[in-house]
């Protein structure tokens, strides 16, 4: 006999696909979805399937975004000069919550780990490169995650990047290393960007 009815274990199933997200907590959302109105399920369902329709990658800095280029890109009062590099769309939030940072975007989506497939040739770098070809760029913040992976981007980056004549740093270690800067507070993020070093 089957634990679920199999609608119910189809969901269970899904659920369990995100991240985070195992057989107890798949469970406890997946029951808690079906107590639910089916208003409340439409609403979900077509706030995933508006975010598919409408999410794409930003031309200029492969951030997530509804329009192209982003309003990052766009926005006036930002310096074009200075450049922060980070691995995820979630990073530039983590960076922007100290608001004290006015420059432009590059996310890579994802960092050097060779183990999981991920080589330079499947970063955003290329367009990174282009980039600096205008000669606008002064400084790259490398704002990668310090750990073992976020490091070793890091330090790709700075070796492809420093005979361009930019000058590259790397946001200090007020993180705590083997951390994702997604769960940074504001302070320790600001803190990383004041005390960023050349590399």
């Amino acid at each position: 006999m089957k634990d679920f009815a199999g609608p119910l274990a189809r969901l269970i199933d899904e659920l369990k696909r995100l991240p985070g997200i195992g057989q107890k907590s798949a469970q406890r959302l997946a029951f808690h979805l079906e107590r639910s109105a089916r208003e409340d399920a439409e609403r979900l369902a077509a706030a995933v399937l508006e975010m598919k329709d409408k999410i794409r990658l930003c031309s200029v800095c492969n951030n997530l975004t509804e329009q192209d280029p982003c309003e990052y890109c766009t926005h006036p009062g930002r310096d074009p000069s200075v450049i922060c590099v980070v691995e995820t769309p979630c990073n530039v939030v983590a960076v922007e919550k100290t608001r004290e940072f006015h420059g432009l975007y590059h996310v890579l989506h994802g960092s050097l780990s060779p183990l999981q497939g991920m080589g330079p040739d499947q970063l955003k770098i290329k367009n990174l490169l282009e980039r600096l070809r205008g000669g606008q760029v002064k400084e790259l913040i490398l704002a990668t995650s310090p750990t073992v992976e976020g490091e070793a981007t890091a330090v790709y980056l700075s070796k492809l990047l420093k005979p361009l004549g930019v000058k590259v740093t790397r946001i200090a270690m007020g993180i705590p290393v083997g951390s994702e800067l997604e769960f940074a507070d504001e302070i320790t993020m600001l803190k990383a960007l004041e005390g960023r070093r050349e590399m």
